[in-house]
């Protein structure tokens, strides 16, 4: 039953934010991605001219599968844009691109958060594995503190993915501020087609603060759930 209350309270509320944010950018991207700009610019071509006037001539941008699928990896240093955006000379395709060149940027400038949270991405693969068999276990196999532990050791690993979603949001609104910023600055977009691309890029950014709400959500009714039991022994 407590499974139950502490779902519907915290959890279920912060989930349904994310299904809304979720279906919030993709209508948005949807929209915007149909608007071509003026310019004709593609995606590619759009991240292109970002990265080179910020001096990073040597980052690639492949194009991927997929529908919003877009990111930067640091280890090849490569952008790599989907098909909604590569070759969409589209305002929300531009904005997007941007936004993968602005990570770019991120890491060749050594922004702080983002490197923090690179640093972390090991511990938390890790941690996310061991959270729920950790908690299951001392909930349900072990008696006593130790099965108490046990589960209290499970929370600090998912606390980890709280953690990673927590650093990940600078990172996200920072990348979104550096692809206006340049976009603005670089006459890409008209005064008029910069507002598609904030709205897009805003869209996208709630997703990553309803991650963040289900994660704290999730771990609020784990510590409910441990502390009880912890009470009842």
């Amino acid at each position: 039953m407590f499974f139950d209350v502490y779902y519907l309270v915290l959890v279920l509320p912060a989930v349904i934010l994310a299904m809304w944010a979720s279906n919030r950018v993709n209508r948005t991207f949807r929209k915007y991605s149909q608007q071509l700009s003026m310019r004709r610019l593609t995606g590619a071509d759009a991240a292109r001219m970002v990265l080179d006037a910020n001096g990073l001539h040597q980052v690639r941008i492949e194009r991927v599968a997929g529908n919003l699928t877009d990111h930067y990896d640091p280890r090849t240093n490569v952008i790599r844009l989907s098909d909604s955006v590569y070759d969409n000379a589209s305002i929300g395709a531009i904005g997007v691109a941007a936004h993968e060149a602005g990570h770019a940027i991120q890491y060749a400038t050594h922004y702080l958060p983002i490197k923090l949270r690179a640093a972390i991405i090991p511990i938390t693969n890790i941690g996310s594995k061991l959270a729920m068999p950790l908690i299951l276990i001392g909930l349900l196999f072990v008696s006593g503190d130790l099965g108490v532990q046990l589960a209290y050791a499970g929370i600090a690993c998912f606390g980890l993915s709280t953690v990673f979603q927590l650093v990940t949001l600078p990172t996200e609104f920072n990348a979104s501020h550096r692809a206006l910023a340049a976009l603005e600055q670089g006459h890409l977009l008209s005064e008029d087609e910069m507002v598609g691309a904030r709205k897009t890029l805003w869209a996208a950014a709630m997703t990553y603060v309803a991650a963040l709400a289900v994660s704290l959500a999730q771990l609020f009714r784990l510590l409910l759930i441990v502390g009880n039991r912890r009470r009842n022994d």
